[in-house]
């Protein structure tokens, strides 16, 4: 079934107590910035520069806004990841259906409605996990519900995102496979940026399999990954 966006469910609302005339005002220029940079936007074909470009441009809008939905909890950064992805195939086109349409609201209530649904489905996923180790024996729901999450057909992947697979991959500089864990060379930025790209491996499984803390990875990714990202989306004209 297809995910269906409905602005009147999606908790993004402003509270009542707003400060005056003037933060409104341009609080509602951002807004119409975001309109104007989705039309023009999708005016470009699909992996065109230009595209890429508008996204990108979006993209650092909407993160400097304000507007986009916030929370310390975990899986947050996993459903934020899997928001922009959201955000680059279904913002102008989508094939299966969940396409932005500016009629029923903002790009960022379209985001937030999505993010937090993403967050649910991340908890759910780890309840799941957390019980099939209690019980080994799943249900017979549970295994038709894990057999379609496994026939599911794989999206298609953005250029951003092939880029900086390639870019990981590659390590021009060496600066990403010269980073590591104190004490673990085996866990460097490289394998962790490779891992954590689309279709990432959760936290839980790079815990275990490396035999490592899940806030000793994702504090290290926080810290040495993330900057190089950044850097590396900077360089390339997405940031």
């Amino acid at each position: 079934m297809t995910e269906e966006f409905n602005p009147s469910t999606s908790d993004n609302r402003l509270p009542d107590n707003q400060p005056g005339d003037l933060e409104s005002s341009h609080r509602q220029t951002i807004e119409e910035q975001m309109s104007q940079l989705v039309q023009e936007t999708c005016k470009h074909p699909p992996n065109s520069s230009q595209r890429r470009k508008g996204l990108s441009q979006l993209i650092r809008l909407i993160d400097e806004s304000g507007k986009l939905w916030r929370k310390y909890t975990p899986y947050y950064e996993d459903a934020l990841q899997m928001m922009w992805q959201h955000l680059c195939r279904n913002l102008c086109e989508a094939p299966r259906g969940g396409q932005y349409d500016p009629s029923r609201g903002s790009v960022t209530t379209w985001l937030n409605w999505y993010l937090k649904r993403r967050l649910q489905d991340l908890r759910s996923q780890a309840e799941a996990e957390k019980k099939s180790r209690t019980f080994p024996q799943p249900s017979d729901e549970q295994e038709t519900l894990n057999f379609i999450e496994n026939i599911a057909a794989k999206p298609d992947i953005p250029p951003i995102l092939e880029e900086t697979r390639h870019w990981a991959e590659t390590d021009p500089e060496g600066e990403l496979s010269g980073v590591h864990i104190k004490g673990r060379p085996d866990i460097t930025c490289q394998v962790l940026i490779l891992r954590r790209l689309p279709p990432e491996t959760s936290w839980k499984t790079l815990a275990d399999e490396f035999n490592c803390s899940l806030p000793t990875l994702a504090g290290f990714y926080k810290k040495q990954c993330r900057p190089r990202l950044r850097k590396f989306g900077k360089s390339q004209g997405y940031l």
